[in-house]
């Protein structure tokens, strides 16, 4: 009993030397060094915090240069075949005709901006020149109805747009969708100077998706000139 009283006694002699006794002579540097380590640390989070989010933004900012890269390429490769197939000895010759048709919404509502690619290769060095319009084929109040150039460029008389080339062309304008119309296909007519009306149909959804160079499917009647 004597032993365990000591013992307790000692302890809290102990304790209270711990608590109370004196100070070491370099606490103070030891608490000024601890808080610039603290300091120092604080610091290296944020730049590490901040680190990550440049290195976040910066990766994103890759990626989506990556993503434009990669449809740029497509979008070249699939030129670079087109035109192969086109001007090649092996490719097949055929008189005027529009190789694609695309459309694309612009700011304003109804209108949409459209691109023609006209292509010849039957007659080498034959100048083709015309006047293209457009026509579309759309349901309004129920009913199926076509619109002609005029409606399409709210002009009474309006004129189609020139083209004149050897082997292609792109050709572009824009269109105003009358109220109410639903799009089902565009008409692509073609007036050369010389020799028969050409038209090609194309489906709006297919015109007016994001397809590439092989996308668009032509239908309907071709009148070529000869």
């Amino acid at each position: 009993m004597v032993v365990l009283v000591a013992s307790a006694l000692l302890l809290g002699l102990w304790g209270a030397w711990r608590s109370f006794g004196p100070i070491p002579p370099n606490a103070r540097e030891r608490l000024e060094a601890q808080e610039r380590r603290i300091d120092t640390l604080e610091q290296q989070a944020t730049t590490l915090a901040r680190s990550d989010q440049i290195s976040r933004k910066a990766n994103q900012d890759l990626q989506a240069t990556l993503s434009d890269r990669v449809e740029e390429i497509a979008s070249l490769r699939a030129d670079v075949a087109f035109y192969e197939r086109f001007v090649g000895a092996a490719g097949q010759r055929h008189g005027l005709s529009v190789h694609e048709l695309r459309l694309k919404p612009q700011g304003s509502p109804g209108v949409w901006h459209f691109v023609a690619t006209l292509t010849q290769n039957q007659i080498r060095d034959a100048m083709s020149s015309g006047r293209l319009e457009l026509a579309l084929e759309a349901t309004s109040a129920g009913r199926m109805r076509t619109f002609d150039w005029n409606a399409l460029r709210q002009q009474p008389r309006a004129s189609g747009i020139d083209y004149a080339f050897k082997y292609f062309q792109q050709v572009e304008g824009d269109i105003l969708l009358p109220a109410g119309a639903e799009p089902v296909r565009v008409i692509v007519r073609l007036q050369p100077k010389a020799g028969s009306v050409v038209e090609q149909s194309f489906g709006w959804s297919e015109a007016a998706g994001d397809g590439d160079a092989e996308g668009a499917q032509t239908h309907a009647s071709q009148a070529r000139g000869g």
